[in-house]
């Protein structure tokens, strides 16, 4: 428990960073995992390859190499932000290809009757997408969706080697001033606990009040 006590603040500054990164890199995992899945399915044919593109590369990625890319890469394109912002790009990207597929296998579920009668009502795909197709593939996706996201919390935890302040990154400090590993990495995995228990909690109630009945 002394590793806790002692260090409380250094644990404390490693899961507020966590949190950030699980809060920001959600956000554009969903807006662009959206984006994407209304490309794969658009009617024109470049959306949709530019949609598949996406999916394809960043899902057979390993997102560690993805990291060293945006880290190492985007800064010789002239493209200098701080590290925290590389790794929520980097985050953001690879899951969004995970949230483009789960969205897009909920746009499936939707009978193809009913964008038919919204065109046939003067609509356009825009329209018709995210009035009538998307509220409703979102109550299909929920599970899917909050799944991923959590994948994405434990994910974060390569920010860490990026020198980007994480909750698995306090174990070095810790481990320099002679605590127990062991005890460094329990209390570092209660963090994680913590943080995938409050995502899964957040989606159970959403699921519960806009999922669909099984």
């Amino acid at each position: 428990m002394d590793v806790l006590t002692q260090n409380f603040s250094l644990y404390g500054r490693g899961l507020l960073g966590t949190i950030e990164l699980t809060v920001y890199a959600s956000l554009l995992a969903l807006a662009l995992g959206v984006l994407m899945a209304a490309f794969r399915v658009a009617p024109v044919a470049g959306l949709r390859a530019f949609g598949t593109g996406w999916v394809t590369v960043l899902r057979n990625t390993p997102l560690t190499l993805l990291f060293f890319a945006v880290m190492l890469g985007l800064p010789r394109f002239g493209l200098v932000l701080p590290f925290t912002a590389f790794a929520v790009l980097a985050l953001g990207c690879y899951t969004s290809a995970f949230i483009c597929e789960a969205v897009r296998s909920g746009i499936n579920t939707v009978p193809v009757g009913q964008g038919e009668a919204a065109r046939s009502l003067g609509m356009t795909f825009e329209q018709t997408l995210g009035a009538v197709v998307l509220p409703q593939a979102f109550r299909a996706v929920i599970p899917p969706i909050g799944s991923t996201l959590i994948a994405l919390a434990k994910n974060s935890a390569i920010a860490g080697s990026f020198s980007v302040t994480e909750l698995l990154g306090t174990y070095k400090p810790l481990n320099e001033m002679g605590y127990s590993v062991v005890w460094s990495f329990v209390w570092i995995a209660v963090g994680y606990l913590l943080v995938t228990l409050t995502i899964s909690a957040i989606f159970t109630v959403l699921e519960k009040r806009w999922g669909v009945p099984r």
